[in-house]
């Protein structure tokens, strides 16, 4: 018999801003009907001018985390300059590509301030790399694009991203009982990465 993968919920989301791009995801962990987890990380900053958002499988994206650290550090090492976003989505793509007949059961969204601005790429399971203005990703990705696509415009500021992201996955974890317990927030600009967190106050979490 088969065994049944059962994959947590997320609402990741990134934008981008004229300054700069926002990440953000919640924080529980499921496993089936089952809360498992309620601080898990789903949003990592790789560099100082690059993060992703991720949904999928906690172990998968974690690994896959870590190797991307380590490829743009060295990338760094050996040409001397960091590595851009588009060059390190490039590299996760042909990453999961190359494991499409094992894949990662992940989903992600990368996003960075490079120095010709802005830049951010959506990722399915085996690689499809695709230029976005704004991206989602999980359980409550429906939900989320709904308001992404009616509230989004590409001159945003970062301050405005940051409320804008925070409002998509508030209202999405209304709905989405997959996702909850609090949201990470990653701002990057030309002058680097923030985070923060923000806790939720609703049924209880």
């Amino acid at each position: 018999m088969a065994q049944q993968i059962t994959v947590p919920g997320a609402v990741g989301v990134a934008v981008k801003c004229k300054d700069g791009v926002v990440l953000g995801n919640d924080r529980r962990a499921t496993w089936g009907y089952t809360v498992t987890n309620k601080s898990t990380r789903k949003v990592f900053k790789i560099t100082d001018h690059i993060g992703l958002t991720a949904y999928g499988l906690i172990g998968d994206y974690q690994m896959l985390t870590k190797i991307l650290r380590a490829q743009a550090n060295l990338y760094k090492m050996d040409a001397n300059e960091r590595i851009s976003t588009k060059s390190l989505g490039k590299l996760v793509s042909n990453y999961l590509y190359s494991r499409k007949m094992a894949p990662l059961y992940t989903n992600l969204v990368v996003a960075g301030m490079d120095k010709d601005g802005p830049k951010l790429y959506t990722l399915d399971a085996i690689g499809s790399l695709i230029p976005e203005d704004y991206g989602a990703a999980g359980t409550g990705m429906l939900l989320s694009m709904g308001i992404l696509e009616a509230e989004y415009e590409p001159d945003i500021s970062v301050a405005e991203g940051e409320k804008l992201v925070e409002k998509v996955i508030r209202n999405s974890i209304k709905r989405d009982a997959m996702s909850g317990n609090g949201i990470d927030i990653l701002t990057i600009t030309k002058d680097g990465a923030t985070e923060k967190y923000l806790e939720i106050e609703e049924l209880g979490e």
